[in-house]
């Protein structure tokens, strides 16, 4: 699949940085919105580099004056030494901007990912430069560190670390029948993690970037299946003071796009929520987003599943079979509730990132052991000892207020169990009460973990 572009703005015309600024937090401090210097992730290659190897600055494109980034440049020659002239046997991978070959950098030895932009591609100089501008200002371990650039005459190249697990895609869709399917347990760690990318980029960056281009492809994996979101060539600057939303062309990726935006070209941090449901939803049930090559009716991933939602009894149909019944049915409840809630077609009624990442992080450290044993919270000795003690209920009354249920250690509540939860998705009401217990889930999990490394402590100085 690759990206469109429907209804021209003129707001596109620009990078709109007259009135933009990023601020880095917690690291850097603010850049004024006369960007004259940007640090990019290549210094430390810089200052291992050869002696007299200067900087160059790239020569921002027409649309975009004014802006100077100071970052690592290649010559198109040690990228092309780098990948062996871009040999076949270093090539990685294509996409809609160009392809991806596997470097070895002479002068440091470090591999990395060289993206290569096709000329006539969908990339031009103006996303090559958002992506540097995005890059270079902005740094998480959920995103993928830009090493440097390439702009030498017509050529557009971008050098980024080497991602050794590919992408989530790779992992996903079309799987050789030697490859193991991803485990339940890694799929709830890597949807966690995807979500603290983006809301790093939403609730951290000032003003919030708008990643516009959530896709599996897009997340890239490291050893241990860290996931790293990657391809910042259509972010965009979110909207400032009074604003809702910014105004632009529409570009994405058919089968991620939230529906308003595609409608009408209005673009909210709830667009990507929307697209991050899509690929949670590709995570649990290992379909693709799009995929013509099924029946009518299920080639559209959201499309089939929406119906499945209001009944409690086909959820299980929504699981990857692949999966073999190996994963738990409340985690599976719980996963669903909020991706159910992510791909509401009307953008306020979708969960701010911030509470996806809560109710994900719970999931996600609930380690689910396929033997039998089911679900186990992750370094749970003290909390076995604490469920002991305690009669193994906790109230949430002591867990910061609530309505005084009584809470399971593993999270499950007594009256509302997270199968009531998803029986009841059917309705708006429901919805955002579904969400709001996978948030409280994730706060109770939390609570809990602070409270047994406190009592440790207090243990350790007795």
């Amino acid at each position: 699949m690759g990206c469109f572009s429907c209804f021209d703005s003129r707001e596109e015309e620009k990078l709109n940085q007259e009135k933009k600024s990023v601020d880095l937090k917690p690291t850097q401090p603010p850049v004024s919105s006369n960007i004259s210097k940007l640090s990019s992730g290549a210094d430390r290659l810089r200052s291992r580099s050869n002696d007299g190897q200067s900087k160059r600055e790239l020569t921002s494109p027409k649309d975009a004056p004014g802006v100077n980034i100071a970052a690592h440049i290649f010559t198109f020659r040690e990228l092309a030494a780098a990948t062996k002239n871009f040999r076949p046997e270093c090539f990685l991978g294509e996409g809609g901007f160009g392809r991806v070959y596997k470097g070895r950098l002479e002068s440091t030895g470090q591999v990395v990912a060289v993206k290569q932009l096709d000329r006539n591609g969908l990339q031009g100089n103006r996303e090559f430069l958002v992506e540097v501008l995005m890059l270079s200002l902005l740094h998480h371990p959920n995103l993928v560190n830009l090493i440097g650039y390439c702009a030498d005459g017509d050529q557009r190249l971008l050098v980024y670390e080497f991602m050794p697990l590919g992408s989530l895609e790779d992992h996903l869709h079309d799987l050789p029948p030697e490859k193991e399917p991803l485990d339940w347990n890694t799929r709830m760690k890597i949807a966690a993690g995807a979500a603290k990318g983006l809301e790093y980029l939403h609730d951290e960056a000032s003003p919030p970037v708008i990643y516009r281009d959530f896709k599996s492809s897009n997340i890239l994996l490291e050893e241990g299946f860290h996931p790293k979101l990657s391809d910042f060539g259509l972010a965009k600057l979110g909207p400032t003071g009074d604003k809702s939303h910014v105004s632009t062309r529409v570009m994405g990726t058919y089968g991620y796009c939230a529906p308003e935006y595609a409608m009408t070209g209005q673009l909210t941090v709830k667009s990507d929520v929307y697209s991050f449901g899509v690929v949670f939803l590709e995570l649990i049930t290992g379909r693709k987003a799009i995929d013509s090559t099924r029946p009518h009716g299920e080639q559209n991933l959201v499309t089939w599943t929406r119906p499945l939602f209001n009944d409690r009894r086909k959820l299980s149909k929504l699981a990857d079979p692949r999966l073999q019944g190996r994963y738990p049915m409340r985690g599976l409840y719980q996963a669903l509730a909020v991706a159910s809630m992510c791909i509401q077609e009307q953008a306020a009624a979708r969960p701010l990132i911030g509470d996806v990442v809560t109710a994900l992080s719970y999931l996600a450290n609930q380690a689910y052991e396929p033997n039998g044993h089911g679900y186990r919270g992750l370094g749970d000795r003290d909390e076995k000892r604490r469920r002991e003690e305690r009669g193994g209920q906790l109230s949430r009354n002591e867990e910061g207020g609530g309505s005084g249920r009584k809470w399971d250690l593993d999270g499950s509540e007594k009256e509302d169990s997270p199968r009531e939860t998803a029986r009841m998705l059917n309705r708006d009401l429901d919805r955002e009460r579904a969400v709001a217990e996978a948030k409280m889930w994730g706060e109770n999990w939390r609570e809990k973990r602070r409270q047994s490394a406190q009592g440790s402590f207090d243990g350790s100085n007795e």
